[in-house]
């Protein structure tokens, strides 16, 4: 006999606690494996595959693409135990587990991006998180999911003073923070669950009707026109992430233009000499990120963090090099661990690797954290300068230009040579204007010199 069986959304890690469906991988009707991924979720750090720890039938499915679901939400129902078609596998309830129990057994818990459960997933999987424990699943009866309304405060709603329909923490806070009696507010989740998306709707509704003038009313309405995007996902945790930095960090900006000629003549000897199928091309981004390792060696002031609570500075051994890249999802920043430890074909494979991560959406959290330094490139935009916003928690930023012809005295006379802007942003309470100078001045002189690098070599 089938039994039905609910998976819900499970705990992603990193403190995640919500997760915006991307897109179905499957469909109802459809067949699926123990671990076959069945939904390609978005948190605030990253795209992930999300597999099912049953192998069944798929019965329903909970959340239409774009729909944001708290961890513990349903995500879909399976009936397993079903007699397959012909042509179809057989379908089970996960290896260990009682018949009806469901009870769902870890694997490959590394600390990485996805979920798995079971025994039955191929051997060379995905690294994946430890989920949070799994309750016992047990026999029930869901119906197929309807559509609910859009969820506004609505007047007299939930009259009834007992518990709300709540399961994210983060959704009671944000009411909490905004003075919302989440009682008067209709959830738009299964059977009546109070989402983020619907508090955030009743703030705004809230606030709109308090800002509001009372005439003229035409003007108010075109006021209120206009395309509407949540800041949330990717986008939103970048917002957070910078408008936290811009309110903590006291920082300053000091640039310098550098003659990046006998830069760009010795990356083409590199790649002359020595590229191959084997050895890739070194790019101006990696000679960079070496220039970078090797200043920070001369002044770890700027390899550090403030404890604010503590007032200390923290002064980092290691450092792990984030670079700023554009996806369609928004700002990332990938993080090369130990860069200090690499050369410059090291971290230029690494960059590679990382950047069509991005491209594809398939960065983890663990390579989105821990950065200690950052290296903008925002030349590739067309640009010659910019004052970045610092990558909270770290101290500095250095900000890399175009590369372009300019008229340029070189050796007592003008001469037309290749030149960039580098600008360092910097956490003013880390350093004084001295140490970034100094900084500043030693990476534009490696530019202006490479063989400067090899005394650090």
């Amino acid at each position: 006999m089938a039994q039905v069986l609910e998976f819900k959304l499970p705990d992603l890690g990193e403190g995640l606690t919500e997760a915006e469906i991307v897109r179905w991988l499957v469909e109802v009707g459809d067949v699926v494996a123990i671990d076959q991924p069945v939904v390609e979720v978005e948190t605030a750090k990253a795209m992930v595959e999300v597999p099912c720890p049953y192998g069944g039938v798929v019965t329903a499915r909970f959340g239409e693409e774009g729909a944001e679901l708290p961890v513990g939400a349903p995500l879909l129902t399976v009936a397993v135990g079903t007699a397959p078609k012909a042509g179809q596998p057989a379908t089970s309830v996960p290896s260990g587990s009682d018949s009806g129990s469901g009870a769902a057994e870890e694997t490959e818990s590394s600390g990485n991006v996805l979920v798995g459960y079971g025994t039955g997933a191929p051997a060379a999987r995905r690294r994946r998180v430890r989920p949070a424990p799994v309750t016992a699943a047990v026999p029930v009866v869901v119906p197929a999911p309807v559509p609910s309304p859009a969820s506004v405060p609505v007047a007299g709603a939930h009259e009834a003073r007992g518990p709300v329909a709540v399961v994210s923490p983060l959704v009671r806070k944000l009411a909490r923070q905004h003075g919302l009696d989440l009682h008067r507010v209709v959830g738009s989740g299964r059977d009546g669950l109070i989402l983020r998306t619907d508090v955030e709707s009743a703030i705004r509704t809230a606030d709109e009707e308090l800002s509001a003038p009372a005439a003229p009313v035409a003007r108010t309405a075109s006021v209120l026109a206009g395309e509407r995007v949540p800041l949330r996902g990717v986008r939103g945790a970048v917002a957070d992430k910078l408008a936290r930095s811009r309110r903590e960090i006291p920082d300053a900006t000091c640039w310098v233009d550098a003659d990046a000629t006998e830069l760009m003549a010795a990356r083409a000897a590199m790649n002359g000499a020595g590229a191959s199928a084997v050895t890739p091309k070194v790019s101006v981004l990696a000679l960079l990120a070496r220039v970078c390792t090797a200043a920070l060696a001369r002044f770890p002031e700027l390899n550090s963090t403030v404890d604010a609570e503590a007032r200390e500075i923290v002064r980092l051994p290691e450092v792990h090099l984030g670079f700023a890249a554009q996806t369609e999802r928004g700002l990332v920043v990938p993080v090369v661990r130990d860069a200090h430890s690499r050369n410059a074909e090291s971290i230029g494979a690494e960059i590679a690797r990382l950047t069509e991560a991005a491209r594809t959406g398939k960065l983890t959290p663990a390579q989105l954290t821990g950065g200690t330094f950052t290296l903008n490139n925002y030349g590739v935009f067309g640009v010659d300068g910019s004052t970045p916003i610092i990558n909270h928690p770290e101290a500095a930023m250095l900000g890399v230009g175009r590369i372009v012809p300019k008229p340029w005295v070189h050796q007592g006379e003008l001469a037309v040579r290749q030149v960039v802007q580098l600008s360092l942003t910097f956490d003013h309470r880390v350093c004084d204007g001295g140490t970034a100078g100094g900084f500043l001045r030693y990476v534009a002189d490696c530019v202006e010199q490479p063989a400067v690098l090899l005394r650090t070599l």
